[in-house]
């Protein structure tokens, strides 16, 4: 059925989503991945693409930015479009000095100390694991196509400009290795409603050495990442 937010057929939503927080960034994913693609939402301009990726029907659809976004997009796909599976393709920025910009990340878990599970249902833990047979999976085709990919625990924020932005006691006190928004939400949907989520990042910027990349190249120059998402569905 549509919803408020997607205005795309039943048939026309495949059971896995690739999700990109950009909407621009999903249209890239669709011409330069898919085959026989096509536009099937462009309400609010959060635009979804489904194609297909060497023979598997997919769709490339924006989630916007922030867990109240990713809530609305991944409950709507999971609920009343059915579909099984979400992998997020997003940036992130490292909280460590291991951790470099282009480097690529699965999420393992989610930290948050956002109230976004807790008035979607009660649930009042601050950590939410990704679906492990699906890391699993991921890790496993990473080893395949010979990608270097760090499993670790993220921060996944509700704030993106902080007033003080003391983030050294989340690597201390909760092991975070890097920082996003959206993941927590979207874990926390697929859990409620019995689906699989996962979470591949790749780092954008450093809090550790101030390298940034341009909004271009987040748009861009993630391939690494969107090709192990693609490769792990086949």
């Amino acid at each position: 059925m549509k919803t408020p937010h997607i205005n795309a057929e039943n048939n026309e939503i495949a059971k896995t989503v690739i999700m990109p927080g950009d909407p621009l960034r999903a249209q890239y994913i669709a011409e330069k991945f898919l085959d026989n693609y096509k536009k099937v939402n462009d309400i609010r301009n959060m635009f979804a693409f489904t194609g297909f990726y060497k023979g598997k029907k997919v769709t490339i659809m924006g989630s916007g930015m922030g867990m109240a976004s990713m809530g609305i997009y991944s409950y709507e796909l999971y609920k009343y479009y059915d579909v099984d599976t979400i992998i997020r393709v997003g940036s992130c920025g490292s909280y460590i000095k291991d951790i470099n910009v282009y480097d690529v990340i699965l999420t393992k878990d989610s930290y948050s100390e956002s109230t976004y599970a807790k008035v979607q249902n009660g649930f009042d833990e601050k950590i939410i694991e990704a679906n492990k047979e699906l890391n699993k999976k991921i890790l496993k085709t990473a080893e395949n196509i010979n990608l270097n990919v760090k499993e670790k625990r993220i921060h996944s924020s509700d704030v993106f400009y902080k007033e003080n932005n003391n983030y050294k006691y989340l690597v201390k006190e909760y092991n975070c290795s890097v920082v996003e928004m959206e993941s927590f939400a979207l874990f926390h949907n697929a859990n409620v409603l019995n689906k699989k989520a996962a979470c591949i990042l790749t780092v954008s910027d450093s809090f550790i050495t101030n390298e940034k990349t341009t909004s271009k190249e987040r748009e861009t120059k993630f391939n690494d990442m969107i090709n192990l998402a693609l490769e792990s569905i086949k």
